[in-house]
């Protein structure tokens, strides 16, 4: 049973670092692209990625946080998130005895 736990955690794990790193490469592009960052290729499929993780910070946030600071709340967000994850991880690998 522990394996599926720290699988489980693993797998949620991996999927909050690809929406942190989607945000954080989207960020990045668009200081690079400028204005021009809605005609890219690669920022439109970084706005895919990070969209369901966007409706849920609105979902989230009260309503006078304005749209724009939202990407900056859900990158602090999954990184904290991210760090619980880990230390949750570790927590049961020691409570089992296992090497992870």
């Amino acid at each position: 049973m522990a394996q599926f736990e720290i699988l489980l955690i693993s797998i949620l794990r991996t999927l909050v670092e690809v929406a942190g790193l989607a945000l954080f490469g989207q960020g990045l592009l668009a200081v690079l692209a400028g204005s021009k960052r809605d005609n890219n290729f690669v920022y439109r499929l970084f706005q895919v990625v990070t969209a369901p993780v966007l409706k849920l910070m609105r979902l989230v946030t009260p309503r006078f946080v304005i749209d724009r600071h939202l990407p900056f709340l859900a990158f602090f967000l999954l990184f904290w998130l991210w760090l619980v994850l880990a230390f949750l991880k570790r927590y049961l690998c020691a409570l089992h005895g296992l090497e992870c």
